[in-house]
C-alpha cells in the first residue's frame, strides 16, 4: 500500500489561493422566524443531540488518536514534503462542502507537525479533541489551563485552509493581540495571515485586519463593526445591487465596510461572551446636545433625596431597578409643581419627570463608585461588571449617566441618540459557522442550543485533577470574615505559598488590600485597567509567598506558573472572599489552581454580608440568629446552603433577563420589519 503522505514526483503545485471571492456581496446568515412548529422541533433535535453527545466525543477521541498515529510518519518529512502535504489538504478541504473526518485528521497531524517546528509545542491528544468540537459547531469545555489557545489554531487553521475566513473572539484587545502576534508564526508557516483589531484603529485598517484569513479581535468591536457596517449599507443592500454598485460606482458601499461578511467564528470564554454579556444589548449612539441643564438634573437629585423606600419606591437589586410606587408618583408631581416654573418642559409631563427622579435614584442606590464605575481625569468611566474592566468609550443611556456625573461633580458629556441597536444573540447567530470554548458550562447548557443552537462537547484533561477543594466557611459579618481571611492568608504566607484572593469589585479589592496592609503582609493588588502589566502580575501569582489581590476575572486567560518548591507545598491557593452572580464563574476563579494536573488548593470564605444575600429567602438578621443558635459548625453549613441558594435564585433572574432581552430583540424586528432592519 502506498504511503498516503508520501511526496508524489513532479514539481510541487502552486500554493492554494486562500483569498477565495465570497459568494455573496456580504456573507451573514439570517435565520428565518422560528415558528411553534420550528421551536418544537429544534427541542427535538437538541435532546437527541444531548443523548448522542458520548457518540460526539467518542468521534472527537478517534480523530485524534488518528492524527497522533500520523505523527511519526509526519515527522520524517521534510520541510518540502510537508509544505507539499499541507497544500494538498488545502485543496481538499475546500473542495467539499462540509469537513470530513480523514481531511480533519491529516490537516490537524500536519498543523501538529508544524507548531513543533516552529513554536516547539505540540498538541495534545485532548487538544485536538477540542479542536474538532470546534470544527463540528460545538462549545468545547475543556478546564482551566487545558490550552485553548493552542486548541484553536488547529480549528482556526483548518478553517482558513479550507478557505473560510476565520474570527478567533477573545474577552480583551490584550489576550488578542497576545495571542495573535504569539500565533502569528505558525499560520504564516502555513501560508496563512493573520489580522488583529485593535482598540483606536481606523477604517481602512480595520479592513485590512478583517481582510485576512484568520483575525483574532474581542467581541465588542466584532459587534460593533458589524453595527456599522450595517449603517454603511443602509437598507437598500441587497446582494445584486452591490455587486453591480461595486462594478460601477466610483465610491460604493463595500469599499466603506470593515468586515467582509460573518463566516466562521470561534469565541473564546464563549460562557462570558454568549451568556454573561447578552444582558446587555449592543448601541451604536451619536452626539445629540445635552437634553437637561445641570439646574434640571440637581433638582431631579434634590427630589429623589426626599423621597423615601419603601414608600415611595421600591429598590430591585436583584434587577438592578427602580420601581416607583403610586403615592411616590404623586409626590414628584407635588415636589416638582411646588417649586418648578410650570413652563420647564422637563416637569411639565409625568412621564418625563418621573424617568428624571428615577434615574436620579438609580445614580444614588444602584451604581456605586468602584464598583459600577471608576473616576478617571475628572470623567466617569463604566467598569465592566462582568470582566472587572474599564470600558472609557462606553457611556449609559437615557440620562443615566449624566446624572452620575452630576452626582460626582463632573463636567456633563453631552446626551447620545441611538443609530443602531443589537443584541449578542441576534448577532452571533448571524455566522453560518459558530463554536466556542469555556472552562464550564454548568447551569447554561441548555441555553447554549435554545439560543444559538450550540450543544456542548464535555473533553477530559490531560492530566488528572489535583485540585483540592476545601469547605465553605460563612461567617457571620463582613468584620468576621476579613479576619478569618487575613489570618489564613498570614498562615499560607508563613509557610511560603503563593496565594490568590479574589473579589467582586475594584471596591471589594481596596476593601481586602486594607485589611492585609494592617496584617503586615506584603501584596500586590490589579487595578480595573486591563494591559500587558496585568497579565504580568498575574503570570508571577504561583511564586513563592505572594500574595495578589485581584477580581475574579483579572488576569484570565493568562497561565499562572508555579515557582521552584511550590509544587511540595501543594500549589497555588485560592481564596473566594465574595460569591458571584453564577456558579460556574467561581468555577473559574477555582480554576486559576490546579492547572494542567498541578497540585492547587481552592477555598470560599464568606460572610452574610455578601451581596447575594439580597436575593435570599431569608434575610441577614434572621440568618444570623439561626447560625447563633446552631453553633459554628452547623451555622457555617447553614450560611453556605443560603448563599447557594441565592445564587441560583440569580443566576435563573439573569436567565429570565436574557430572555425578555431576546424576546424584545425580536419583537422589535417584527415591528419595524417594513423599514428594512430591526438594527
Amino acid at each position: 500500500m502506498s504511503d498516503p503522505l508520501a511526496l508524489p514526483a513532479g514539481r510541487l503545485p502552486a500554493g492554494p489561493a486562500f483569498h477565495l471571492p465570497s459568494a455573496r456581496a456580504y456573507s451573514e446568515y439570517k435565520p428565518l422566524k422560528a415558528t411553534r412548529l420550528d421551536q418544537a422541533a429544534a427541542k427535538v433535535v437538541g435532546l437527541a443531540r444531548v443523548g448522542l453527545a458520548g457518540w460526539a466525543s467518542r468521534r472527537y477521541a478517534r480523530i485524534a488518536r488518528n492524527a497522533l498515529a500520523l505523527a511519526e510518519a509526519v515527522a520524517e518529512l521534510s520541510e518540502e514534503a510537508l509544505q507539499f502535504r499541507i497544500r494538498a489538504i488545502a485543496s481538499a478541504l475546500r473542495a467539499r462542502k462540509n469537513f470530513r473526518d480523514a481531511d480533519i485528521t491529516e490537516a490537524f497531524a500536519l498543523i501538529r507537525e508544524m507548531s513543533g517546528r516552529v513554536k516547539g509545542q505540540r498538541h495534545y491528544g485532548v487538544q485536538m479533541m477540542g479542536a474538532a468540537a470546534l470544527l463540528d459547531g460545538r462549545i468545547a469545555q475543556m478546564a482551566t489551563g487545558e490550552g485553548k489557545t493552542l486548541t484553536a489554531t488547529l480549528a482556526a487553521g483548518a478553517a482558513a485552509l479550507a478557505g473560510l475566513p476565520v474570527h478567533v473572539v477573545t474577552v480583551n484587545d490584550y489576550l488578542a493581540e497576545r495571542d495573535a502576534e504569539e500565533m502569528r508564526p505558525l499560520y504564516a508557516a502555513l501560508g496563512l495571515t493573520v489580522g488583529v483589531i485593535k482598540e483606536k484603529q481606523e477604517q481602512p485598517e480595520r479592513a485590512l485586519a478583517y481582510g485576512c484569513n484568520i483575525t483574532y479581535c474581542t467581541n465588542k468591536d466584532l459587534a460593533f463593526d458589524y453595527l456599522r457596517d450595517r449603517i454603511a449599507l443602509g437598507q437598500r443592500a441587497s446582494d445584486v445591487r452591490l455587486k453591480l454598485e461595486n462594478m460601477h460606482a466610483s465610491a460604493s458601499r463595500l469599499a466603506q465596510l470593515r468586515l467582509r461578511g460573518l463566516h466562521f467564528a470561534i469565541v473564546d470564554e464563549a460562557d462570558s461572551v454568549l451568556i454573561d454579556e447578552a444582558r446587555t444589548p449592543l448601541i451604536i449612539s451619536a452626539p445629540a446636545g445635552s437634553q437637561f441643564g445641570t439646574e434640571v438634573l440637581a433638582r431631579a437629585m434634590e427630589i429623589a433625596g426626599q423621597l423615601s423606600s419603601p414608600q415611595d419606591y421600591g429598590i430591585e437589586a436583584a434587577e438592578h431597578r427602580i420601581v416607583l410606587t403610586e403615592p411616590g408618583r404623586e409626590r414628584i408631581t407635588a415636589l416638582a409643581m411646588s417649586e418648578t416654573p410650570g413652563q420647564d418642559p422637563a416637569w411639565r409631563g409625568r412621564v418625563t419627570r418621573e424617568g428624571l427622579v428615577r434615574q436620579a435614584l438609580s445614580a444614588l442606590h444602584l451604581f456605586h463608585r468602584d464598583e459600577h464605575y471608576i473616576l478617571r481625569d475628572g470623567k466617569v468611566v463604566i467598569v465592566d461588571a462582568n470582566t472587572g474592566r474599564v470600558m472609557p468609550d462606553r457611556s449609559w443611556s437615557d440620562g443615566l449617566h449624566q446624572m452620575v456625573e452630576h452626582k460626582e461633580g463632573c463636567a456633563l458629556s453631552g446626551a447620545r441618540a441611538t443609530l443602531a441597536r443589537m443584541t449578542y444573540q441576534r448577532f452571533f447567530r448571524r455566522y453560518p459557522r459558530l463554536a466556542g470554548m469555556t472552562g464550564t458550562t454548568r447551569g447554561v447548557a441548555a441555553e447554549f442550543w435554545t439560543v444559538y443552537r450550540l450543544p456542548v462537547a464535555r473533553i477530559p484533561t490531560h492530566r488528572p485533577v489535583q485540585r483540592r477543594h476545601l469547605p465553605d466557611e460563612v461567617l457571620p459579618d463582613e468584620g468576621a470574615k476579613w479576619r478569618r481571611v487575613t489570618d489564613r492568608i498570614a498562615e499560607l504566607h508563613a509557610r511560603g505559598c503563593p496565594v490568590l484572593v479574589g473579589t467582586r469589585s475594584v471596591a471589594a479589592s481596596a476593601r481586602a488590600s486594607a485589611y492585609i496592609t494592617e496584617a503586615g503582609l506584603p501584596h500586590t493588588v490589579l487595578s480595573a485597567a486591563q494591559d500587558g502589566q496585568e497579565a504580568a502580575i498575574v503570570a508571577q501569582a504561583g511564586q513563592r509567598g505572594r500574595i495578589t489581590v485581584a477580581t475574579n476575572m483579572a488576569g484570565r486567560g493568562t497561565d499562572i506558573k508555579l515557582g521552584p518548591g511550590i509544587a511540595e507545598l501543594g500549589g497555588l491557593h485560592v481564596i473566594m472572599v465574595e460569591r458571584q452572580d453564577a456558579r460556574r464563574i467561581d468555577d473559574q476563579l477555582a480554576g486559576r489552581s490546579g492547572r494542567q494536573g498541578e497540585p492547587g488548593c481552592f477555598q470560599a470564605i464568606l460572610s452574610l454580608d455578601d451581596t447575594l444575600m439580597e436575593s435570599s429567602l431569608v434575610g441577614r438578621g434572621l440568618a444570623r440568629r439561626i447560625m447563633a443558635l446552631l453553633g459554628p459548625a452547623r451555622g457555617r453549613g447553614l450560611g453556605a446552603r443560603l448563599l447557594r441558594h441565592a445564587q441560583l435564585r440569580t443566576e435563573r433572574l439573569h436567565g429570565r433577563m436574557r430572555a425578555d432581552l431576546l424576546h424584545s430583540d425580536q419583537m422589535q424586528d417584527r415591528i419595524l420589519a417594513f423599514a428594512g432592519h430591526a438594527e
